[in-house]
């Protein structure tokens, strides 16, 4: 994400939730260990991690759910994901 959209994407979320709130990231990685660990990385011990392959086993889906404080929290997290080689956003 360049930065005009994480500004847009901040501003929107500003407007459509209240802090703090559970928020759900979405993200596929390739099905590698080090994709997906460095995806679960990103979240606090108590984050609700959910995994699942895709049907040939190429790709997979990562669901997290996590208490934000407050929009900027989200957008560190994306910061940080877009870090990681090959990850989708959805």
């Amino acid at each position: 994400m360049t930065e005009a959209e994480l500004e847009n994407f901040k501003k929107k979320l500003s407007e459509s939730m209240s802090f703090p709130s559970v928020y759900m990231f979405k993200f596929i990685v390739q099905s590698e260990n080090r994709s997906i660990a460095l995806v679960e990385s990103l979240f606090d011990a108590g984050a609700d991690i959910h995994t699942k392959e895709s049907g040939q086993g190429r790709y997979t889906s990562i669901t997290a759910k996590q208490v934000v404080v407050n929009v900027d929290e989200v957008i560190e997290v994306y910061k940080k994901a877009a870090l990681i080689k090959g990850i989708m956003f959805l």
